[in-house]
């Protein structure tokens, strides 16, 4: 196989993977033959993914995708649907305020932008779709840390500040992530109250003042209670 230039266990991982998602339920030879990979490889690498669940048996002891797949599938499909439901409401938030918007999703210790609106003319604070971002930094990752659970904060974080973000339901910054800009954010929360996501304003400073909350709240508060009811969170 062409693409199977033996760059790697992972890229020899996912010719098993693909050749089990497009033949179905195949025995060891029957991958060595579509893998074009050696037996020895495809039975120790299909052992291993068997063990991560992300491989399993069919009644007659074939190899199948596993049910671990099927988690992560669900995961990213509902990160996509978000995604889609978002744009259009970052679309109304950014009219309604004039303010460049954007969804931020958590990745491990950074926020990652998924969705944005740009403002249409002017100055305006432009974060290109998957920019990843600190979470120490900005009031988007501030609500992705005020709303994670204690494991998941970052050491030094002032959790004074986060419980009282978490109080009053929105966060703040100017000139945290970027000299000169200012944003207001809000978190999207599931019907169980998890956090998802983060929705944001941003924009410089000279529009948005020293004290962009009190003013951009309500807006950005109604766009994340909006997104939750359009993804049946609400």
């Amino acid at each position: 196989m062409d693409r199977i230039r033996g760059v790697g266990v992972v890229d020899k991982s996912v010719a098993i993977l693909e050749a089990l998602a497009g033949r179905g339920p195949c025995s060891l030879a029957e991958l060595v033959e579509t893998t074009e990979l050696s037996r020895p490889t495809v039975h120790r690498l299909a052992r291993a993914l068997e063990d991560h669940g992300l491989l399993g048996r069919d009644p007659a002891g074939r190899f199948r995708l596993g049910l671990r797949l099927l988690a992560w599938g669900t995961q990213a499909a509902a990160a996509l649907e978000l995604v889609e439901l978002a744009r259009p409401v970052l679309a109304e938030l950014r009219d309604a305020t004039d303010e460049s918007a954007q969804l931020y999703v958590r990745e491990d210790d950074r926020r990652v932008c998924v969705a944005s609106a740009e403002r249409r003319r002017g100055l305006r604070d432009t974060v290109p779709i998957g920019a990843a971002l600190p979470l120490t930094a900005g009031s988007g990752g501030t609500v992705l840390l005020a709303w994670a659970d204690e494991a998941e904060r970052v050491p030094g974080v002032d959790a004074a500040r986060l419980a009282a973000v978490r109080a009053r339901g929105w966060a703040a910054s100017v000139g945290e992530r970027e000299a000169g800009v200012a944003s207001v954010s809000a978190p999207v929360l599931d019907a169980a109250g998890r956090l998802v996501a983060a929705v944001s304003v941003s924009g410089p400073i000279d529009r948005l003042g020293r004290r962009p909350g009190p003013r951009l709240a309500p807006a950005v508060t109604a766009t994340a209670r909006e997104l939750e009811r359009r993804a049946g969170f609400r």
